[in-house]
């Protein structure tokens, strides 16, 4: 090999020794003694495009975001460490200053995936402290029919949110799982008390049933109106049974109802037709006894009144609702005449009539007085005296009237 050869970023010596040129100074980068000198640059050129290329790539991958900043690090100081010790000829300070650019960036990435993923943690304790919050709130009440359910999607989004620290999250976590059992437990208890309450409904509305089928084909209408109504009334207060044994035995119950009373609808159908002949007898008498009205006679009224009610008697029922009706119009005739006799006795009777003149003579008496009362306050000026002797004399003549007024009615 004889000659030299060079350029800006590295030169073949004389002995064919290669050197690399940078920033402090020329480094050897090996040997090269078969082939001229120029074939020595071309060679390492070469493995410095490769470099570049693979710096190059990396930028690329950095820049568009594809690699997370963990393996962007690794990867940037990998190639560092290829820089570091490159046998390869050209400017090497720029590939280490992009790999500087580099740098910069996946420490901005790291610096926002640290904001993003503290983000991430607070509202992940937000949320894991709401779940929390649920399950307590779930626990103390008695949801039994959608808790559960609602338990299982809190489960679920816990299950999606990210960890905390340990301590938080398992704080929170003991939270919502105390939370969790305590519902199990308490949810557990209720329909096992709810079943046991089910089963002595069941007993209960069993033997109600059987008294409905034993009163069902009863003819005492009355009293088997009354035990029917006794018997829903029991029947209420048992409390339900399971749904498919409360239909059976409610079924079981209203049939027998429904055969007690339509056997005495239908009785009472028959009764009405026969009963509607003597509503138009009663009431053609209640006609001659509104006849009697307003009663002038008490004692012809009373005697005329007498002999129409044996009438109405012998008569018998009316349909059952026409009974109210009828005998409201009969009893306010019987409360008239019974009124008339009453104002009789009381305008006859010696006693009361006696009163009435003592009251009478008291009252004249008392005005009187009340006259020279007046005319002494009117002689002394005294106007406060005469306004109440004037304001009692007044009241004594109204007094005075009535009592009048009630000895005329005695007279008449």
């Amino acid at each position: 090999m004889s000659g030299t050869a060079e350029e800006p970023w590295g030169r073949v010596a004389d002995d064919g020794t290669v050197y690399l040129r940078t920033d402090e100074g020329e480094r050897a980068i090996g040997s090269w003694q078969v082939g001229d000198p120029e074939g020595a640059l071309a060679f390492f050129r070469r493995k410095y495009d490769a470099l570049a290329l693979e710096v190059d790539l990396l930028a690329s991958r950095v820049d568009s975001g594809i690699l997370a900043p963990d393996d962007a690090h690794n990867a940037l100081r990998r190639e560092r460490r290829n820089l570091a010790g490159a046998q390869a000829i050209g400017d090497l300070g720029a590939l280490s200053a992009k790999l500087d650019r580099l740098e910069e960036v996946i420490a901005g990435r790291r610096a926002e995936r640290r904001t993003e993923r503290k983000r991430q943690l607070e509202e992940a304790r937000t949320a894991k402290a709401a779940i929390a919050d649920e399950a307590e709130t779930l626990a103390a009440g008695s949801d039994w029919r959608h808790g559960v359910g609602r338990f299982r999607e809190l489960l679920e989004q816990w299950k999606a949110l990210p960890r905390l620290d340990k301590q938080t999250d398992d704080e929170l976590w003991r939270r919502f799982s105390s939370a969790r059992t305590s519902y199990t437990r308490r949810r557990k208890q209720h329909f096992s008390e709810l079943n046991v309450r089910r089963d002595d409904a069941r007993q209960t509305k069993e033997a109600l049933a059987a008294e409905a089928e034993a009163l069902a084909d009863s003819t005492d209408w009355g009293r088997g109106s009354t035990q029917f109504r006794t018997l829903m009334q029991r029947w209420k207060a048992a409390g339900p049974a399971a749904r498919d044994v409360e239909d059976q035995l409610w079924k079981r119950f209203r049939a027998a109802q429904d055969r007690f009373f339509n056997a005495r609808n239908a009785t009472f159908a028959e009764q009405d037709a026969e009963y509607r002949t003597n509503l138009e007898q009663k009431e053609a008498l209640l006609v001659e006894a509104e006849a009697l009205l307003p009663v002038r006679d008490h004692r012809a009224a009373r005697e005329a009144y007498r002999s129409l009610l044996a009438r109405w008697d012998q008569i018998g029922r009316v349909p059952r609702d026409s009974v109210r009706p009828v005998e409201g119009r009969l009893r306010k005739v019987e409360e008239a005449i019974k009124s008339a006799e009453s104002n009789e006795w009381r305008r006859t009777n010696p006693e009361t009539r006696a009163r009435a003149n003592d009251t009478l003579t008291q009252l004249r008496n008392s005005i009187a007085d009340l006259e020279r009362d007046l005319e002494a306050q009117q002689a002394k000026g005294d106007v406060t005296g005469e306004r109440r002797a004037q304001e009692a004399l007044d009241a004594r003549r109204a007094w005075l009237a009535e009592v009048e007024k009630t000895l005329d009615e005695f007279s008449g």
